[in-house]
């Protein structure tokens, strides 16, 4: 691989993104990175990336402009707020927002963003933040084609599964469908490995037998040994996840899609930030479905 000269801005240092720019670093990239706790960078300086003053500054400095952040109000302000990315903008520069926000925040700053003669890819994540380390992220791009191609070495650096999925906001309408799909079959574990404690099962040899049978899935043969375990360190924190499912809410309200299943598994994950639960990996959704029968699934 060709590594361009151009030096690439990374905005948002935290339990993704520090490890993602690790991986542009290690791919041979000069990074100027920035994070509103400016400490977070200090590992990232050491391996040679510049700190930038300000996402302005980041922006002035470089072509294209890396964001991770955590919600839809954090990604407006970096870009769009005051010393946001919008003012130090070069023209024909191109913001790649990784965070997972509001497709419909997302076609308002790739608006915005024209207006200055730049562009927005919206390509979020999924993989946790095992994927993250490991630079093998699935990502999903919403956006122009040719930005999409421009950048391709970029996503290359941290992700293995890369794919364009259409327009401005498609990226995060994809990720969207991701966490419907990842919230339901985590339930789908938790509820199971509770029934299969109650029975008397022994849990390890039955995620051992459905692990490779119809019902496999990531979550399963990933999450389910950590579950029983007792392993509840996250990948991906609950309270992130069910920023994402507040997400998915909106947009099949402004759909009018019904999403009986995900809107149930958002009340599940709500009573366990209301446990205080917030920074457990989502494996400890298995806790809810443990107060409810009264077992735990544990070896």
């Amino acid at each position: 691989m060709t590594v361009s000269k151009d030096k690439i801005g990374f905005i948002g240092l935290g339990i993704m993104g520090a490890p993602m720019a690790d991986n542009l670093i290690k791919a041979g990239y000069n990074l100027v990175v920035y994070n509103r706790t400016k400490s977070k960078a200090d590992d990232l300086i050491k391996l040679g990336a510049e700190l930038g003053d300000s996402p302005s500054d980041v922006a002035k400095k470089c072509k294209y402009v890396i964001t991770m952040l955590t919600d839809s109000p954090d990604v407006q302000q970096v870009i769009l707020g005051e010393s946001g990315v919008l003012e130090g903008i070069q023209t024909g520069s191109i913001v790649i927002d990784m965070s997972t926000i509001s497709p419909t925040v997302t076609r308002e700053i790739n608006q915005r963003l024209s207006e200055k003669s730049s562009s927005l890819l919206d390509a979020p994540v999924s993989g946790g933040s095992w994927g993250a380390i490991e630079g093998t992220l699935s990502i999903m791009v919403g956006g122009s084609k040719s930005d999409f191609e421009s950048c391709a070495h970029l996503f290359e650096a941290m992700g293995k599964n890369i794919i364009h999925t259409g327009s401005s906001g498609m990226g995060q309408t994809t990720k969207l469908v991701n966490q419907i799909l990842v919230a339901g079959t985590m339930n789908a574990v938790a509820e199971a490995l509770v029934f299969a404690a109650k029975s008397g099962a022994d849990l390890e040899k039955t995620i051992q037998a459905v692990g490779g049978g119809a019902g496999a899935s990531w979550q399963l043969n990933t999450l389910g040994p950590k579950l029983i375990n007792g392993d509840f360190d996250p990948g991906f924190m609950i309270k992130l996840q069910q920023k994402d499912l507040r997400l998915v809410i909106q947009s099949a309200q402004e759909l009018n899609v019904s999403i009986p299943g995900t809107s149930l598994v958002s009340q599940l994950f709500a009573s366990l930030l209301a446990q205080g639960l917030g920074d457990e990996g989502t494996q400890a959704l298995v806790k809810a479905h443990e107060q409810l029968s009264n077992k735990q699934a544990r070896i």
